[in-house]
């Protein structure tokens, strides 16, 4: 079942996502099940929240524990709450297409 989950991380600030994020390589090295993600931060830079939709629960459970978890950990990155909905319906427009990773 489709999933969007939710990431709220607070004192994780930009410059540890980007090293999260370039030691992980989700956009290299695409985790089975991601269909979109999307990450933000509020006005401080150092409260992230992020989107994602995933094709199931499992394939982000196994993305979390075998590739992001261990990253952030290693880099001392504070584990952020994951919120879990079941997805009722997605809607895409023409605007994403700047945002697709090739």
């Amino acid at each position: 079942m489709t999933i969007l989950s939710i990431l709220t991380g607070n004192n994780i600030t930009k410059h540890m996502y980007e090293a999260v994020r370039k030691e992980v390589g989700w956009e290299h090295n695409h985790p089975e099940g991601l269909v979109l993600h999307a990450a933000g931060f509020d006005d401080s830079g150092n409260n992230i929240r992020v989107a994602d939709i995933w094709e199931s629960e499992e394939q982000l459970n196994n993305f979390l524990s075998n590739r992001l978890m261990p990253v952030m950990a290693k880099g001392a990155v504070p584990e952020p709450k994951v919120e879990i909905f079941q997805i009722n319906e997605v809607s895409t427009y023409p605007g994403i297409d700047k945002y697709r990773i090739s």
